[in-house]
């Protein structure tokens, strides 16, 4: 198959630390890559967000990223990537026609909106996924009336539209998709790298708690700071933020990072509480093997791939129960779901994972099984490949009884 994977937000590309990475750039490096070695050709569009990126980038073979022009090549925040988008639908249109892709796979309302059009034009499979569907802003200024609408009209017209977990299916009903149309694929993790056997980065013999994720406060690092004043002895490793051996940033002018420095001075935890800046991915498999378990907090429902990634590399995910996270976690198997921004209930479930050396260890082996038999990649591009196949042949349906019809129109008129 020749697949078109679109998304205006982020690119595969995106390094850790840099604008744009996150667990939706991670989802999309891995699909590409998995459908490119299962032999389709495949290309990721993305819009162009710095003067510095490529026109085309060869990650692998069979896989290629393009980034598009549309607006200015810069981060742009939602309400103006909505002003794009007739600008990349013109260009996706543009270029479907010279070459004619045999499904395109939208990630994003936005840029659902642009591929809808073009693929409609066009006649094409029109696969959609909605990263976040049915949220609320963190603002709550900001109308979404606008996307919902917009989402609506993506989901009568696209012939599949992918969920992540059963929250995105209530969501999308809610917006009026059909049944029908909804498959249900999960993010996946390569379970090859993430795994348990492998090198371990050196650790002391106090207690290892890590958090891999943003700053910001709705990540939820400061919950997991002021929960260690009351987990002793435990250490606190916080990878993420700004990266730390690039000359052009400055961590010390980082205001969530200062932030959350302040936290720890507060709490009287600073002496056990790192801040290891963005890791680079080739070295996030040994950091997780390092930990007793990973911490993973945020106050809202996110993409939960390091909950994955330490999963698949056997260790316990201690985690809050929004979205993704309440289905990818298991409680009291592969790990402990707790409340959002809830400091003190989280330091009561890591004082009672750590008193018990063995929990941990249950924990770790439960979630590697989990992921494995559930999450592997391999899973997640067979998934895919087969939600590619049916809107295919919705697609050829469609047109067969079009065309059958217009022929019984042909006949009714010469009687």
């Amino acid at each position: 198959m020749r697949v078109e994977i679109i998304c205006d937000r982020c690119s595969p590309l995106a390094e850790p630390g840099r604008p744009g990475h996150g667990g939706l750039s991670e989802h999309l490096a891995g699909l590409g890559a998995g459908l490119a070695a299962a032999g389709h050709e495949v290309t990721v569009l993305v819009r162009r967000d710095s003067p510095d990126q490529a026109p085309v980038v060869h990650p692998a073979e069979r896989l290629e990223v393009r980034h598009v022009d549309a607006g200015p090549a810069t981060p742009l925040p939602e309400d103006r990537l909505v002003t794009q988008v007739p600008v990349l639908a013109e260009q996706l249109e543009r270029r479907w026609r010279a070459a004619r892709p045999d499904v395109v796979h939208a990630h994003s309302w936005t840029a659902g909106l642009a591929a809808a059009a073009a693929a409609r034009e066009l006649g094409l499979p029109f696969v959609v996924t909605l990263p976040g569907v049915g949220e609320r802003p963190v603002d709550p200024s900001v109308d979404t009336r606008g996307r919902a609408s917009a989402e609506h009209v993506l989901v009568a017209r696209a012939d599949r539209v992918v969920a992540n977990g059963e929250d995105d299916v209530f969501a999308l009903v809610r917006l009026g998709a059909r049944r029908s149309v909804i498959r249900v694929v999960p993010y996946g993790v390569d379970t090859e790298i993430f795994q348990p056997e492998g090198p371990t980065l050196r650790r002391g013999e106090h207690p290892r708690l890590l958090a891999v994720t943003g700053l910001d406060e709705e990540a939820g690092v400061q919950d997991v700071i002021r929960a260690l004043r009351t987990v002793p002895e435990a250490e606190l490793l916080v990878a993420g933020g700004p990266r730390t051996d690039d000359p052009e940033i400055d961590p010390s002018r980082d205001r969530e990072l200062a932030r959350l420095h302040a936290v720890a001075r507060e709490a009287r935890v600073e002496r056990r509480v790192r801040f290891l800046g963005a890791v680079h991915r080739e070295t996030l498999p040994a950091l997780l093997r390092s930990a007793d378990a990973l911490v993973h907090v945020p106050h809202r429902t996110g993409f939960g791939m390091v909950a994955l990634e330490a999963m698949a590399c056997g260790r316990a995910v201690v985690a809050s129960a929004v979205g993704a996270l309440a289905e990818t976690v298991v409680d009291q198997v592969t790990g402990v779901l707790v409340p959002p921004a809830r400091p003190d209930v989280l330091a009561q479930a890591l004082r009672a994972l750590l008193r018990e050396g063995a929990v941990p260890l249950a924990f770790g082996i439960a979630g590697r099984d989990r992921a494995v038999s559930r999450y592997d990649r391999d899973r997640l591009v067979a998934a895919v490949e087969q939600v590619y196949r049916e809107a295919a042949e919705a697609v050829e349906a469609r047109e067969h009884a079009g065309a059958g019809e217009t022929g019984a129109a042909h006949v009714g008129d010469t009687g």
